[in-house]
C-alpha cells in the first residue's frame, strides 16, 4: 500500500540517538560494573507447571516474603492464567476486565492513539500511574495524545508491549508510591513480573471473529435526495490470528532462560454510520445519480488494520561465588492502519481526476520497541545488594496512504512519509536491603538506593511533499491548505534532538513498632537538570486488631516530572485565513509564539494522598475496602487551540508575522479526586469438582477541577481566548466511568474449566462545548464466558465470547452526528467493536 518512495525517504530518519545519553551511560556502566547486586526485584522464581504459587508480592514493599493481604496498601495480583484464559490476547484488556480501578478506553479515529492506546489507574491520566517489568521503570511511548481522547497532553507506557505469553504475575499499587519509584506514581504502579521458568513450554494458537449487530441514528439527507437510510447494520469482521508461547531452558544447576513470542495479524473492524451527506455535485441542478449507489458506510469507526511480532527474553543465573546474574531483553514491531474522515468527492479537499468518488485518507503506524536490562545481586554482612542497568527505545514513523496534497494539484502523490519520532531512557538503579535489630517487634528493614536516569526524545520532518504547499488553488480562487491530507508531515523546523538526565536517592524503612502494628516510611530526593528538584515522602501503617481484620492507611506526597515529549513535541500545519497563509502548530512551551501568549518551563505536577482502608480475612474469604483522596496541583495539560482573530492579530504586533495561534502545554489545573475500592475473593477447592475462584470488585470515583490555568497575556485581549475549556475539563471529570463493578469465576476442573467475567461500566460523559452539546453515555454491562476441555493433559480447547451479548454504547442522536457516519462517542469506556467469538488451542510440554 506505501510506495517505495516512501520506504526510501525513512532511510533518512536518525537512527542513533544514544550518542546524547553517552555520559550517563558511562557513569551508569561505571555503576553496574563496581557492584555486584543481590536478589533482584523480581525476588522469587515463578512456580513450574503443577506447583502451587504463593500471594507473595515485591511491589510497594521491600521487605522479603510479604503476603498480599498483609500490606500497608492495597496491591492486586493478576496471575497468567487470568491474563491467557480470554478472547482478545491483549494484556492491557485483560487487565481492564480485571481491575475495576484500572481502564483502558479504545478510542477510533484519533490517528496512532488507534492503536497506542493507554491505561488510566483511579482516573488519573495515564501518565501518572508508574509501569514496572521487574521492578525495573519501563520506558514510555514516544507518541503523546494530543486527539480529544483519554489521556489527553499525556506519553505513557503502552502495556502490549509486553506479550501475555512472558508474564508470571502483574501486581498492581492502587497507591501513590513517588516517595519509593519516583516520577509517575501519583495514582499508583503497575509491575510485571516475568516467568523465571527453567523448563517446560507453552503454545497457543487463537483465533476469533468479531460477529455483530449494531445500530445508528442516521440522521436528515439533503432536502429532495431520498436514501432510504437504514438504522441497523450485521457485521463479521474484525478477524484475529495469535500464535504464541513459552519455552524455558536451564542455565547450569539453578539458571534459566525463558523465552517468549507471539505474532498478531488483525483485520480492522468497521463501524462506520450511515453517511447522509451529499457526494456529488449536482448535473444540471439535480443530484447525481451516483447518490443512491455510493457506499455511505464510509468510515473506519473501530479496530485498526494491525501486525504485530513481539520477542522477550529473561534469563538469570547464580555464579560460583554466590552472585546472582539476570537480563531481560524484548523487541517489538507493530505496524498497524487507521483511518481519517472520508474525504467526498465534491469536497474541497479532494481531486476528482484523482478520486473521482472520494477517499478514505490511512494513517499508517509503524512502531518498533525495544528494551534491555542486566544487573547483578549479592549478599554481603547482612546486606542485599542490587545494581542494574535498563535501557528502552520506542520509535514511531507515520505513513499515509490514500491521500494527496491538495496543493500540489492533479500531480500529488497519493502516499507520502510523514516523519516520526522517538523516545529513548537508560536507568542505573542500586539498592541495599538489610534487616537490623532495633529492640522492636520486629527487625527494622533499611532499604538504601539510588537511579540515575537519561532520556533522549526526538522528532523527524516527513519527505517534503507531506508537509509542502504547492501553489495550487480551488475553483474559487482561493488557496488550498498545505500538506498530506489526514495527517500533514512534520516540517524540517519542527525537528527536535533534546535530552536530560536526572538523580535519585531513596531511604526506605519499615518494621512492626507493636507484633500487631505495621509502619512504613519512605523519603526520595530526585534531581532533573531540565527543572530542578524534588522530595517526597510517605507513611504508611497496618493495625492488626485480630487475625481476622486490620485497618490501613497512608499519606504522601509526590510528583510527576513533565515529559520530554511534553517539553518538545510540536507539530505545524499551514492554512489560510481570507486567503492569507499562516502556520498553526502545537508550540513547545519555550517557542516565542507560545511566551508571548504566556507559556513558561513545564513544572512538576505536585500531588498529596491520603489513603484509609480495611482488610478482613473469613475463612477462605478475602475483602479489602480502600478509600483515596488524591490531590494534585499544576497538573500539565494541552491548551486549547487559540486561533481567534484577537490572538493572531497580537501576535502580529509582537512581529510574529505568519503565526496563526496554536496550542501549547501549560501547568495549571488542580484536581481532586475521591474514590473507593472494594475487592473480595472467594477460593473454593473441592476434589470432586476441583478449584473455582470467584471475585466480586468495584470501584468508585469522582474528580474535580478546582484551578484552570491563565495568563496575563490572553486575559488583556478582548474577548479572552479560553486557555483550558469546558470540554476538557468536563473530560477530566466525568470522561472516564464514575463507578466499575466486575464479577468474575474461574472453574478449573479435572478435564473441564470455564470462566466468566462480566463488568458494569458507569455512566460516561462525551463532553461538548456547551451543557446542552454534552453526550451522557448510561451504564453498560459486558459479559465475556469461556469454555475449555483438555483434551490430554497436555492438549486443551477453548471457545468463549468477548462481550458476549454484543452490548454497544449509546449511540450518538443525529444531532452531534450531523454526517451520520461516527456512530458513537470515542468516550466509550468499553470501545464499539461487538461481540468476538474465538476459538483458542493451547499446548503445554
Amino acid at each position: 500500500m506505501i510506495s517505495a518512495g516512501i520506504a526510501q525517504a525513512r532511510t533518512t530518519t536518525p537512527t542513533n540517538p544514544l550518542f546524547r545519553l553517552h555520559a550517563i551511560g558511562c557513569a551508569i556502566a561505571a555503576l553496574c560494573a563496581g557492584m555486584p547486586l543481590a536478589a533482584h526485584a523480581a525476588g522469587q522464581r515463578a512456580s513450574e507447571p503443577g506447583e502451587p504459587t504463593a500471594s507473595i508480592i515485591v511491589t510497594g514493599t521491600r521487605v522479603s516474603n510479604r503476603s498480599v493481604l498483609d500490606t500497608a496498601s492495597p496491591v492486586d495480583v493478576v496471575s497468567a492464567e487470568a491474563l491467557t484464559n480470554r478472547g482478545v490476547t491483549e494484556v492491557a484488556e485483560a487487565l481492564a476486565a480485571a481491575l475495576p480501578a484500572l481502564n483502558f478506553p479504545r478510542p477510533g479515529l484519533t490517528d496512532a492513539t488507534d492503536t497506542v492506546r493507554p491505561v488510566t489507574l483511579r482516573g488519573l491520566a495515564p501518565d501518572q500511574v508508574l509501569v514496572l517489568v521487574n521492578s525495573k521503570r519501563r520506558h514510555a511511548s514516544a507518541l503523546v495524545n494530543v486527539n480529544g481522547t483519554v489521556g489527553r497532553g499525556s506519553a505513557s507506557v503502552y502495556l502490549n508491549t509486553i506479550p501475555a505469553f512472558a508474564i508470571s504475575t502483574v501486581e498492581v499499587l492502587r497507591d501513590g508510591a513517588a516517595a519509593q519509584y519516583g516520577s509517575d506514581a501519583i495514582a499508583g504502579v503497575i509491575n510485571f513480573r516475568l516467568r523465571e521458568n527453567r523448563s517446560g513450554g507453552a503454545l497457543s494458537v487463537n483465533a476469533g471473529v468479531r460477529d455483530t449487530t449494531y445500530g445508528f441514528n442516521p440522521g436528515a439527507a439533503p432536502a429532495g435526495l431520498a436514501l432510504n437510510a437504514p438504522t441497523e447494520r450485521s457485521r463479521t469482521d474484525g478477524g484475529t490470528v495469535t500464535v504464541g508461547g513459552w519455552k524455558g531452558f536451564s542455565l547450569g544447576e539453578d539458571g534459566f532462560l525463558t523465552l517468549s513470542a507471539e505474532l498478531k495479524k488483525q483485520q480492522h473492524s468497521e463501524r462506520s454510520g450511515y453517511d447522509v451527506r451529499q457526494f456529488y455535485a449536482k448535473v444540471n441542478g439535480a443530484f447525481d445519480p451516483r447518490e443512491l449507489t455510493a457506499n455511505r458506510f464510509d468510515t473506519w469507526s473501530g479496530e485498526p488494520e494491525l501486525k504485530q511480532a513481539t520477542l522477550f527474553a529473561n534469563a538469570g543465573r547464580t555464579l560460583d561465588d554466590g552472585r546472582k546474574l539476570y537480563a531481560w531483553a524484548s523487541y517489538q514491531r507493530r505496524q498497524s492502519d487507521s483511518a481519517g474522515f472520508f474525504r467526498r468527492p465534491l469536497q474541497d479537499e479532494n481531486i476528482v481526476a484523482l478520486y473521482p468518488d472520494g477517499y478514505l485518507p490511512l494513517i499508517g503506524s509503524i512502531v518498533d520497541d525495544y528494551s534491555a536490562a542486566l544487573g547483578t545481586s549479592w549478599t554481603n554482612n547482612g546486606w542485599d545488594f542490587d545494581t542494574s542497568v535498563v535501557y528502552g527505545k520506542n520509535k514511531l514513523d507515520f505513513d499515509v496512504s490514500n491521500s494527496l496534497n491538495r496543493s500540489i494539484g492533479p500531480t500529488s502523490k497519493t502516499a507520502f512519509y510523514a516523519g516520526g519520532f522517538g523516545y529513548q531512557q537508560l536507568t542505573g538503579n542500586f539498592s541495599a536491603v538489610r534487616p537490623v535489630e532495633v529492640g522492636l517487634a520486629a527487625p527494622l528493614n533499611v532499604a538504601l538506593g539510588a537511579e540515575l536516569r537519561g532520556e533522549n526524545y526526538q522528532l523527524w520532518a516527513g519527505e517534503p511533499d507531506s508537509y509542502r504547499y504547492g501553489g495550487a488553488v480551488l475553483a474559487s480562487g482561493l488557496p488550498t491548505a498545505a500538506g498530506a491530507q489526514v495527517f500533514p508531515g512534520y516540517t524540517p523546523a519542527n525537528a527536535v534532538d533534546a535530552s536530560r538526565h536526572s538523580v535519585g536517592a531513596f531511604i526506605d524503612l519499615e518494621t512492626r513498632l507493636r507484633p500487631e502494628l505495621l509502619a512504613s516510611l519512605a523519603a526520595r530526593a530526585e534531581r532533573y537538570s531540565d527543572f530542578g528538584s524534588n522530595l517526597t515522602g510517605k507513611l504508611a501503617l497496618r493495625y492488626e486488631f485480630t487475625p481476622a481484620f486490620a485497618l490501613r492507611g497512608a499519606v504522601q506526597n509526590g510528583f510527576r516530572a513533565p515529559s520530554p515529549q511534553q517539553q518538545y513535541y510540536t507539530s505545524t500545519s499551514m492554512t489560510f485565513i481570507d486567503g492569507v497563509a499562516f502556520n498553526i502548530a502545537t508550540f513547545k512551551p519555550g517557542d516565542a509564539a507560545a511566551i508571548a501568549l504566556g507559556a513558561k518551563p513545564l513544572e512538576a505536577e505536585k500531588s498529596v494522598n491520603y489513603s484509609l482502608g480495611a482488610v478482613w480475612k473469613l475463612g477462605p474469604v478475602s475483602i479489602t475496602a480502600d478509600a483515596y483522596r488524591i490531590n494534585i496541583d499544576n497538573r500539565i495539560v494541552l491548551s486549547e487551540n487559540l486561533t481567534s482573530t484577537g490572538v493572531r492579530q497580537y501576535l502580529q504586533t509582537l512581529g510574529l508575522t505568519g503565526v496563526g495561534g496554536g496550542r501549547f502545554f501549560i501547568n495549571g489545573v488542580d484536581t481532586s479526586t475521591d474514590g473507593i475500592d472494594v475487592v473480595l475473593n472467594w477460593p473454593l477447592r473441592k476434589q470432586s469438582w476441583g478449584r473455582l475462584d470467584l471475585t466480586l470488585a468495584g470501584n468508585y470515583n469522582k474528580t474535580e477541577v478546582t484551578r484552570t490555568p491563565a495568563t496575563a497575556q490572553l486575559s488583556a485581549l478582548n474577548p479572552a481566548p479560553i486557555l483550558f475549556g469546558r470540554a476538557n475539563i468536563v473530560s477530566l471529570e466525568r470522561g472516564q466511568p464514575k463507578n466499575k463493578i466486575s464479577a468474575g469465576a474461574n472453574w478449573k476442573g479435572e478435564a473441564w474449566g470455564g470462566s466468566l467475567n462480566v463488568t458494569r461500566y458507569g455512566e460516561v460523559v462525551s463532553a461538548g462545548t456547551t451543557e446542552a452539546l454534552d453526550f451522557v453515555l448510561t451504564p453498560k454491562t459486558i459479559v465475556n464466558a469461556e469454555a475449555r476441555y483438555r483434551l490430554t493433559a497436555a492438549t486443551e480447547i477453548a471457545l468463549g465470547a468477548d462481550n458476549l451479548f454484543d452490548i454497544y454504547p449509546d449511540a450518538l442522536p443525529a444531532s452531534l452526528n450531523t454526517t451520520g457516519a461516527v456512530p458513537y462517542a470515542n468516550r466509550s469506556p468499553f470501545g464499539r467493536a461487538g461481540r468476538y467469538v474465538y476459538a483458542r488451542l493451547n499446548y503445554r510440554f
